[in-house]
């Protein structure tokens, strides 16, 4: 991967078009082009058109910092960014965003719908995920990725609202003003923990500090997944990085997947941990407590989502009433 000084470094490329990806839900433009005979995805990332990033505090495109450090290099050769080059990028109302020049890895993508992935390539992403934490170990953030709170503020109320406020037409935010309303209604006790925690994150975030910590991506959605013939995983959408507990992942993962997991989530956490345990990593003192704090935080990340499912939503309900000690 190249740093270009500029934008129209990456912009001399043939057959461009532009194109909306089905699973990009934040907004950013994308364009499929030709860059020495190969094709290639240019993503031009900005607060401007990007809700995630207005919600997450990301003024100043933290993604671009990012892939300017030795962060990239300092993966283990199991994970694809699928990048090639990355170059500064002004919006057109004058943020500061990135323009990223990417492999088209479209064919070794998840397929979309609603299908349960296969069981080996479950294995595969939870043997793969626990090899990155495990690389970044103890990681320390200096380059003022997302802050630990930000994760859980970004899919709140306020979030809508304000999006609401600004005129936006993106979709998630009006899901989950809904799905807000919902889970009030359905799950009066979880909704209350939660909301709570939405409107001041700080008791999650405090009991979160002593947990050991990590490297985490917080987007292992299928959406941004795949896999080469080789068993590397792809994983795209780099943009909410930062130094963080390795189960929030997990948990993300559980979460934002629950539809087309090939197991059970005890099942999957299982494998995370064994992979986890053969990088040479330690468990037993921190796990417990950490999962029960990183699948609220994920609850209170998703459940709006999960109205609609009560067996689902219920899981979640449980997970979330028996974490509630550890909040006090």
């Amino acid at each position: 991967m190249w740093i270009a000084p500029t934008l129209e470094e990456l912009q001399h490329l043939s057959d461009r078009e532009r194109f909306t990806h089905v699973d990009s839900l934040s907004g950013n433009r994308m364009e499929r082009a030709s860059f020495n005979g190969a094709a290639v995805v240019l993503k031009y990332v900005s607060v401007d058109d990007d809700w995630i990033m207005r919600a997450a505090g990301d003024l100043d495109c933290r993604l671009l910092r990012l892939l300017a450090s030795d962060i990239p290099g300092r993966l283990p050769g199991c994970i694809d960014t699928a990048v090639i080059a990355v170059a500064p990028y002004m919006s057109r109302a004058g943020h500061g965003g990135a323009a990223l020049l990417m492999r088209d890895v479209g064919a070794w993508m998840v397929p979309t719908g609603s299908d349960a992935i296969e069981v080996a390539s479950n294995e595969r992403f939870m043997g793969n995920m626990a090899r990155m934490h495990a690389a970044l170990w103890g990681y320390r953030d200096t380059l003022e990725l997302l802050p630990l709170a930000h994760h859980y503020t970004f899919l709140t109320p306020v979030m809508a609202a304000l999006e609401a406020a600004r005129g936006g037409s993106d979709p998630v935010p009006r899901a989950v003003a809904e799905g807000w309303t919902a889970l009030q209604r359905i799950e009066p006790r979880m909704a209350s923990t939660l909301g709570d925690l939405a409107r001041d994150p700080g008791p999650l975030v405090g009991a979160l500090q002593d947990s050991p910590r990590t490297f985490i991506h917080a987007d292992w959605k299928l959406g941004n997944l795949g896999e080469h013939p080789d068993g590397r995983t792809i994983l795209l959408d780099w943009d909410r990085c930062g130094e963080a507990p390795p189960l929030l992942d997990l948990a993300w993962y559980l979460a934002v997947n629950c539809d087309r997991l090939p197991v059970s989530k005890e099942k999957t956490i299982a494998l995370y941990r064994s992979a986890l345990e053969q990088q040479g990593i330690e468990t037993g003192a921190w796990w417990e407590r950490q999962l029960a704090l990183a699948l609220t935080g994920a609850a209170l990340q998703l459940c709006w989502a999960k109205v609609h499912d009560a067996v689902e939503l219920g899981w979640w309900r449980d997970r979330v009433l028996e974490s509630e000690s550890l909040l006090a």
